[in-house]
């Protein structure tokens, strides 16, 4: 499948629009900082694009970040001006013509920044042992739909870890779906190409990124996927799938399950464009200046990250009051039509 990846996102498609279904395409409500950033990256860049989702999450200042398939480096010239001259921003792929285009506008983007930050390293993201990239060594990794592509998954999230530094994440969009694909349609090179029959079943990821090192993978958004192809539904319409944002924090003392220790934190309402509320994740919109009960691990993912100046913190470890109110383990992601989730999306308010 690899060679097949390689041939479909070099030769096959030319551009965005000869995707067959909706899965490698970004259908979100985007911030106005993350528009401005996008107006600047090429044209050619921005039409060889192939991600289902936003992998700019907040605070990124004068980080060091690394691109999983990083692909024509749309996403790495947007990240490139959110960290700045004090970051640095490296795309890691392994699709010669992909590489080609990215490497082709650096000088154009350098020029346009006023600064050059990024570079791109042709590799397989199923061995980035092979880089030379040092362990502990990024703030913050990034992947927008590539994961999905790749045969050893379980690698990815491995070395992802190796590679963070403590307090770090993985923030990434991808494709699941609600049930585990047959081997005969995860080995079809359309179905693969198109992000859907290389799609882990969604307690399958969580189960892995728990194995990697990530033991409370968090769900940011997600929506249901449609497939408009009929000859891509008909073999593969029987299985729903979503496209989903995770972000996986290296923090070594999480533990499996949300643990009450009657904790909270208070947001000050100090990162740009999330002054009203800041969305860890899908359950987890903290209001500015409200104290808000957390359980363990999101006081750790606050206290121990990037994000703790940023917020104030609220008792200890002292007394144990058993699993946090709410957590659960049915499908997370929303069901429901396209159409209506579109409809959700449109009327959506606060930041990201």
């Amino acid at each position: 499948m690899r060679e097949s990846v390689k041939e479909y996102y070099g030769q096959v498609l030319k551009s965005s629009d000869d995707l067959k279904t909706d899965a490698c395409s970004t259908d979100e409500v985007m911030p106005r900082y993350i528009k401005n950033a996008l107006s600047r990256v090429a044209d050619e860049v921005m039409a060889k694009y192939y991600g289902c989702g936003l992998v700019a999450p907040e605070v990124l200042a004068g980080l060091n970040i690394l691109d999983l398939g990083s692909g024509s480096g749309r996403d790495c010239y947007v990240l490139a001006q959110l960290v700045g001259p004090n970051g640095r921003v490296v795309g890691v792929d392994m699709t010669d013509e992909q590489l080609q285009v990215a490497n082709d506008y650096k000088d154009f983007h350098a020029n346009s920044f006023g600064f050059a930050n990024v570079e791109f390293i042709k590799g397989d993201i199923e061995h980035l042992d092979q880089l030379g990239l040092a362990d502990s060594s990024f703030d913050l990794i990034v992947s927008n739909c590539v994961i999905n592509l790749v045969e050893d998954k379980a690698s990815v999230l491995a070395q992802a870890h190796r590679l963070l530094k403590p307090g770090g994440e993985l923030y990434f969009s991808d494709v699941y779906a609600n049930k585990r694909i047959p081997q005969a349609l995860a080995k079809d090179p359309v179905l693969h190409g198109e992000c859907l029959s290389g799609a882990l079943y969604w307690n399958d990821f969580e189960n892995l990124a728990k194995q990697a090192g990530f033991l409370d993978p968090r769900l940011v958004k997600d929506r249901p996927l449609g497939i408009n192809n009929e000859k891509v539904q008909a073999r593969i319409g029987h299985i729903d799938f979503y496209s989903a944002t995770y972000r996986l924090f290296k923090i070594a003392e999480l533990e499996p399950a949300c643990e009450d220790y009657g904790q909270a934190v208070i947001y000050k309402g100090d990162i740009y464009e999330c002054e009203q509320a800041f969305p860890l994740d899908k359950h987890h919109f903290i209001e500015a200046g409200k104290v808000f009960p957390v359980c363990g691990n999101t006081y750790r993912m606050l206290h121990q990250s990037r994000f703790n100046q940023h917020f104030e913190f609220i008792g200890n470890w002292d007394q144990h009051y058993g699993i946090f109110e709410g957590c659960g383990s049915s499908l997370p992601y929303d069901a429901g039509s396209v159409a209506s989730v579109a409809g959700d999306i449109n009327n959506e308010s606060g930041c990201c």
